[in-house]
This record gives C-alpha cells, sequence and structure tokens, in this order.
C-alpha cells in the first residue's frame, strides 16, 4: 500500500514511474522527497513497525526544517499529492485531504476553535490551491475545485467552482481540470 502511495505521488511530478524518475525526483524535487518519508513514516505506523519509525520521524523533520512544511506524518492524505513549491506550507494533523490535490506554497490548512466551525477542514479530490491560500475551519471543499492565490476561505465550497477573494466566493464554473494533470487513477 505504500508503494501505491509512492508511486501516486511520482505519477503527479513526472507522469510516469520508472527508477530514472523516481531517482531524479527524489534529489531534485523538494515535495516528492518529503512525501517520500511522510509515506515511509505512514507504512511503518500502520505495519506497527515502531522499532524503524523514530529514525524515519526525525529525517521527515529533518526535510520539514529543510523546506518549510508542517505536515505532521499522522495527516490524512490521499494518494497523487502534489506539493508545487516548497516553502511555508503549514497543514494541521487533523485535516483531511483526498486524492490528486495540488497545494502550493505559503498554503495553511488549519484549525478553528470559532463557534459552529470548530474544527479542520476536509479537502475533496482533484482539488488545487493557489500561493498563499488559507482555509480553516470545520468545512468541506468538494471535488474538482480550485481556489485562487491568497484566498480566504471560510465556508464550504461547491464541486466544479473556482473560488478566489477574502472571503473566497465563486468566480468561475471552470473548476480545477486546467490545473490538476497526471492525475492518478485511484483502482477501488
Amino acid at each position: 500500500m505504500t508503494i501505491n502511495f509512492i508511486k501516486s505521488d511520482l505519477i503527479r511530478y513526472s507522469g510516469k514511474v520508472t527508477i530514472k524518475e523516481f531517482v531524479f525526483h527524489f534529489f531534485i524535487t523538494p515535495g516528492f522527497k518529503y512525501m517520500f518519508f511522510f509515506r515511509i513514516c505512514q507504512g511503518i505506523k500502520r505495519r506497527k513497525l515502531y522499532i524503524f519509525y523514530p529514525f524515519f520521524r526525525l529525517i521527515l523533520r529533518h526535510y520539514s526544517y529543510k523546506y518549510g512544511f508542517d505536515i505532521p506524518a499522522s495527516t490524512s492524505i490521499g494518494y497523487g499529492f502534489y506539493i508545487g513549491h516548497f516553502g511555508s506550507l503549514i497543514i494541521h494533523s487533523s485535516a483531511v485531504i483526498g486524492n490528486n490535490c495540488n497545494i502550493s506554497q505559503c498554503v495553511t490548512i488549519g484549525y478553528s476553535a470559532s463557534p459552529g466551525k470548530e474544527g479542520c477542514p476536509e479537502i475533496g479530490d482533484n482539488v488545487f490551491i493557489a500561493p498563499g491560500a488559507v482555509i480553516v475551519g470545520k468545512i468541506k471543499v468538494a471535488d474538482d475545485v480550485a481556489i485562487g492565490a491568497n484566498s480566504v476561505v471560510l465556508n464550504d465550497c461547491i464541486e466544479h467552482k473556482v473560488y478566489a477573494g477574502n472571503p473566497a466566493k465563486i468566480v468561475s464554473d471552470a473548476g480545477s481540470k486546467d490545473y490538476v494533470i497526471k492525475k492518478w487513477e485511484v483502482v477501488n
């Protein structure tokens, strides 16, 4: 299962799964390298191989500081996760992220303590989140949604729409189809 997660992430970066592409992206692409160790940590925990967990968790923490990704190893992230650029990416451990999602730099997906919205977001499949976007509170971002740069999302998002602004509002019916490419086909 861990192998499929790693393959799905590699597909999102290169479009194919080969040893050459794996080595290239492992050494050159910060997002792929971070997600590789993220997937390894989750796989070790799932298999209850706790003796190895501290070592890989330490490596993940190193890359967290190096690249500016704050994604706890317990975060639920689906297949084909793509991090566009490194720097200031913060995701709360209780957030849920679907399959084939693109997230850019300076994005915050976090917890809100405001009454009625207390909790963390649930992000659907094929979602594109542009740089500087903030998504907070117990809200649902539906499938095939694109969220514009520097948008602040405080309410649920309807599928196949583009949201922008502060607070975010629908600006287009195009959705994320032009932003999310090289998708991993999830087999149930």
